[in-house]
């Protein structure tokens, strides 16, 4: 598929451990496709068990129903859930 305006893909920042990065290089190197590859096929592959986890239901089934909420501006977020808490990395 050609990428155009609409259908780009975004670029995500995300930390892992060391080992899990050296496992990442292993597949890449071995295969000789980039370790973006596969954590694109991990994130397609598991992102519905998640959301299952941590989606309110009544979002959840907009998501299944190809419609996928703005996320509210009035709610306070983070860049990251599992890490820097107030400031401090967990």
């Amino acid at each position: 598929m050609r990428r155009n305006a609409t259908n780009k893909l975004k670029v995500v920042a995300v930390r892992v451990d060391p080992k899990i990065e050296q496992r990442l290089r292993l597949l890449a190197d071995a295969t000789g496709r980039k370790q973006s590859f596969f954590l694109q096929q991990l994130i397609e592959s598991g992102i519905g068990a998640i959301e299952e986890i941590w989606l309110p239901p009544a979002v959840l089934a907009q998501v299944r129903e190809g419609v996928l909420p703005s996320p509210d501006p009035t709610k306070n977020s983070t860049a990251d859930l599992f890490g820097d808490v107030a400031g401090q990395n967990v």
